[in-house]
């Protein structure tokens, strides 16, 4: 049977595996999977990032360069543009951008085009797994359909799970090898078959009982983070009405054992998860004739707090007598976290197109973005001296990396707004805290 041979392979390690879309989600996997003894390739429609790849190139800083070309010396691991490799491989992992419409709901149409590409090419005996994030019941109602559509059937021909992706850039403890892994299959078989795949690899692999559960996980996890973060940083709007140090009041009610769970405000919420996944479960439940009410205003709550950030920089400003347009303000951090350089959905743009359209004169510092683009605009990354911080009406701490001086920034910039209590600990009246 094709499906017995499928296990065999994967046990023997024999298998041949691919990973769709090779960006912060599906290179790390095909480096764990090439570590693991597989052969593996990648496929992209980025010509550039298949090249940078060939030559040993990560773009993704928790892939090490030296890891990458020693397997791509080896032949452990290879990149290419072209689906046609899919017909010779024994899994396909699908690892496509799964972004929000404008609309607020999900744009599944790269998952779409990687699934019509495979399902050209389904042969029996594959195994395809979905890490997409993704609301319930898409792997079930689009994937599946799709591929029976060969003729071929679930769990006698061929193998379909779900599996959600849990890559936290920047994380040097928790990285793809060591974080558990869920697994959800469209039946028993295609379980097994998925959870025997990862566990050739990845230190834990936790099975559950559907694709619906094993998606659904992925989006609580992230709308937990996203109700909470949207807490904080209401409960930061009300101290900073009332005259109250909130970061004292966290630091404070963090000192109990139990019950609480310390999160902290800030400028907005950034990366492709935690922004975008709620709205993927509210949007579901709209479809399924639930109002998910709780999930959208902490989602309100979340994006508008760089609206409140610009207000704290005109505030701050006022303060000694300067208007915001035609006001030089630096932003200190545009990566959406700290010490990374992915700058998806930052609130760090949203804070720079925010203060262009007010006439405000923007420029910004991170070490980890040497380049970036806004509203049409080529931006660089300014260099940090007494003599530059200076120059500025206005120096913005919207992500606190750990590269920049703040005892610097402290004593040399005119005024400061900090959304991140990155200058704990160090007092003047030109610091505004969020």
């Amino acid at each position: 049977m094709p499906l017995d041979e499928l296990r065999r392979r994967i046990a023997q390690k024999n298998a041949r595996v691919g990973v769709v879309g090779i960006g912060y989600v599906g290179l790390p996997l095909a480096v764990e999977f090439a570590r693991a003894g597989f052969e593996v390739t990648g496929i992209d429609a980025s010509e550039s990032k298949v090249g940078m790849i060939r030559r040993g190139e990560s773009y993704i800083s928790d892939v090490d360069n030296e890891q990458l070309k020693t397997l791509i010396d080896r032949g452990a691991l290879t990149t290419t543009t072209s689906y046609d490799a899919i017909a010779d491989l024994d899994s396909i992992n699908i690892c496509v951008p799964t972004p929000l419409r404008k609309t607020q709901d999900p744009d599944v149409s790269h998952i779409i085009a990687a699934v019509d590409e495979i399902r050209d090419r389904l042969r029996p005996g594959q195994l395809i797994i979905l890490e997409s994030t993704t609301y319930p019941g898409t792997t079930e109602e689009v994937i599946l359909p799709s591929l029976e559509d060969t003729g071929l059937k679930v769990g006698q021909d061929f193998h379909l799970a779900f599996s959600p992706e849990r890559v936290d850039p920047g994380n040097r403890r928790y990285t793809t090898g060591n974080i558990p892994k869920v697994v959800g299959g469209v039946t028993p078989g295609c379980t097994e078959a998925a959870v025997l795949l990862y566990q050739s690899c990845l230190d834990k692999v936790v099975p559950v009982s559907s694709t619906k559960v094993a998606e659904m996980v992925k989006l609580l996890e992230n709308t937990f983070r996203s109700v909470n973060i949207g807490l904080v940083n209401e409960i930061a709007l009300l101290c900073h009405k009332l005259g109250i140090d909130v970061w004292e009041v966290i630091d404070a009610a963090a000192t109990k054992p139990f019950g609480f769970m310390p999160f902290y405000p800030g400028p907005g919420l950034g990366g492709h998860c935690i922004p975008i996944d709620p709205f993927y479960l509210s949007w579901k439940a709209k479809v399924s004739g639930f109002e998910a009410r709780f999930i959208e205003l902490a989602g309100r709550v979340n994006g508008n707090m760089p609206f409140h950030v610009v207000g704290m920089i005109t505030d701050a400003l006022n303060d000694v007598s300067k208007s915001l347009r035609g006001a030089r303000v630096l932003i200190l951090g545009v990566a959406y976290k700290k010490n990374i350089e992915d700058v998806r959905e930052s609130p760090a743009l949203d804070i720079i197109r925010i203060l262009q359209s007010k006439g405000a004169i923007v420029a910004y510092s991170d070490p980890h973005v040497p380049a970036l683009e806004t509203n049409g605009t080529a931006l660089s990354s300014q260099p940090l001296t007494p003599e530059s911080l200076s120059s500025y009406d206005c120096v913005t701490v919207v992500t606190d990396h750990s590269d920049f001086d703040y005892r610097t920034v402290a004593a040399h910039s005119k005024t400061i707004v900090d959304t991140r209590n990155a200058l704990a600990g160090l007092d003047g009246s030109h610091i505004y805290r969020l």
